[in-house]
């Protein structure tokens, strides 16, 4: 049996049965069948639970007058999305709120997710920030064909036309890099920041380790506005007239 953490291994206490069911159907077979759902997974899973409580809790108690802190918190987030949104996209650029906030927010807490003993960061393993590029990649280039129909194509080819076909593989390639650096950027430092922490609690359990929590927040934050960031910058490369 693989190393479970509490949550991890009550979810496979529960689902077991299903989920492995499930991975067979669909010609995947787990190597535990008893625990088919792995730690990165599990994580993920509370990211999202907690993040569908905040957004009930914040729609439940939302209130103009009096508004509470959970509400602070999210006005704070959304104002600060928009805000960058609006400079590097400009006109149009309300349509990616929901779509950037979320993805901040599921970044942001899966980064500190491995602060909290008992669990781990699930952006510490490279599926997760792969999922997140992935994601991000398909969501630029849909609303770029969206726009543009056909003639998002004049971005990949530049305006010389007998330097087309190479400008077309330059592109090309350029933008599936973009997958490899967001993955990279975000897992490397996440599972840097992990292993120094956990690290240095089991050299010096107190004083010490408190600096580098400062740090690791520092660095969840940090990659978290760069991710969110960079994915604003394609979009708004998607968005705009190919010259």
């Amino acid at each position: 049996m693989p190393y479970q953490l509490p949550f991890t291994a009550l979810l496979n206490k529960l689902f077991a049965g299903p989920v492995t069911a499930l991975l067979i159907a669909l010609h995947l077979h787990p190597e535990h069948p008893a625990a088919p759902i792995s730690n990165f997974v599990a994580m993920e899973i509370l990211v999202f639970l907690v993040l569908a409580l905040f957004f009930i809790l914040v729609r439940a108690s939302l209130s103009v007058e009096n508004p509470g802190p959970l509400q602070h918190v999210a006005e704070f987030f959304d104002g600060f999305i928009k805000n960058q949104s609006h400079e590097l996209i400009g006109h149009g650029y309300e349509t990616f709120t929901s779509f950037l906030v979320p993805l901040g927010l599921f970044i942001l807490l899966s980064n500190l997710l491995g602060l909290v003993p008992g669990f781990e960061a699930p952006t510490a393993n490279p599926a997760v920030p792969l999922g997140c590029a992935i994601v991000v990649f398909f969501y630029y280039h849909g609303h770029g064909i969206y726009k543009h129909g056909f003639s998002y194509i004049k971005q990949f080819i530049g305006p010389v036309w007998w330097l087309a076909p190479l400008m077309f593989v330059i592109e090309v390639c350029s933008h599936f890099a973009r997958v490899m650096s967001l993955t990279v950027r975000l897992f490397a430092n996440m599972f840097a920041g992990d292993m120094v922490t956990l690290g240095f609690f089991s050299l010096i359990p107190l004083g010490v380790p408190i600096i580098f929590l400062l740090l690791h927040i520092g660095v969840s934050l940090i990659q978290t506005f760069i991710f969110v960031l960079l994915a604003t910058v394609y979009l708004a490369g998607a968005m705009e007239e190919a010259h």
